[in-house]
């Protein structure tokens, strides 16, 4: 069981950051986020995400105007924006990656489980790089206000990965972290049945 101290680095102190000190994450730091969040459980081990950490300045140029505007000055100031796209030809690693049965099958000419699957799960990976990034320091502001044809054409063109959120990744700066909202209770939100 985690201690109190894990616990509120993952949740309970843990908020979506809009503002970012002007610190680098390393390349390294990054291959450590992807090392955590890849064991972490998907359907079949699809594992349909992948994920596009724009840092340099042309790539970030790029994606500025693929931004909805409220957005662009978080993404501006961050260090790294994680553009987390989902493969629609994810099915096409499954034998490498569910070698026990034949899941490749479960999704050939299967439009609707290909769609499904590749949102859920690469849904799914989003939030265990979310969790990840905390685990290591790293805070996070995720985000869905952009053009995703838009952002498709600037880093997915001629691919099968459409855009599916992107999560803005550094060291937050405190003075911008807004008021917690409330949440739903767990009456409001849950049924044991």
């Amino acid at each position: 069981m985690l201690n109190d101290t894990a616990l509120d680095t993952l949740f309970y102190a843990a908020r979506t950051h809009n503002g970012w000190q002007p610190r680098e994450v390393s390349d390294a730091q990054l291959e450590h986020l992807f090392d955590l969040l890849k064991w972490a459980p998907t359907a079949a081990n699809s594992s349909p995400a992948r994920l596009v950490f724009v840092k340099g300045a042309e790539a970030k140029a790029r994606l500025l105007p693929c931004m909805a505007p409220g957005n662009q000055a978080k993404v501006e100031q961050a260090p790294v924006t994680v553009i987390v796209g989902m493969d629609m030809e994810f099915y096409e690693k499954l034998p490498q990656l569910s070698p026990a049965v034949d899941a490749r099958s479960w999704f050939v000419g299967n439009a609707k489980a290909i769609a499904d699957t590749a949102l859920r799960n690469s849904s799914l990976q989003g939030a265990y790089l979310i969790m990840a990034a905390r685990a290591i320091g790293l805070d996070c502001g995720p985000m869905s206000g952009f053009d995703a044809d838009k952002l498709d054409a600037a880093f997915f063109a001629g691919t099968p990965v459409r855009a599916n959120f992107v999560c803005s990744l550094g060291y937050g700066e405190p003075a911008k972290v807004r008021p917690r909202a409330p949440r739903l209770s767990f009456a409001e939100a849950c049924r044991i049945v």
